[in-house]
């Protein structure tokens, strides 16, 4: 996978996710792909003040991510 094909899985796992980010008034935004391995992301809205957005960040966000792009070993959101 090239990180041109690397960068458009992960824009679509974001595409997946969003709705559900906008639905509670957040938002998400890729920053950056590091080594081909580590994703990171910028919680916005609604979701930088949430308790829960380390776990929405893990079990939503980085699964849904991997599902697209195995390769990814980590999400990191540097928005907080």
């Amino acid at each position: 996978m090239t990180s041109e094909e690397l960068k458009q899985n992960v824009e679509k796992a974001l595409e997946e996710i969003r709705p559900f980010l906008q639905s509670d008034g957040g938002d998400i935004s890729l920053v950056s792909i590091d080594d081909e391995k580590s994703v990171k992301v910028k919680l916005e809205g609604a979701c930088i003040g949430c308790s829960v957005n380390q776990m929405t960040l893990k079990s939503g966000v980085e699964m849904t991510i991997k599902k697209y792009a195995p390769q990814i070993e980590e999400v990191i959101n540097i928005g907080a």
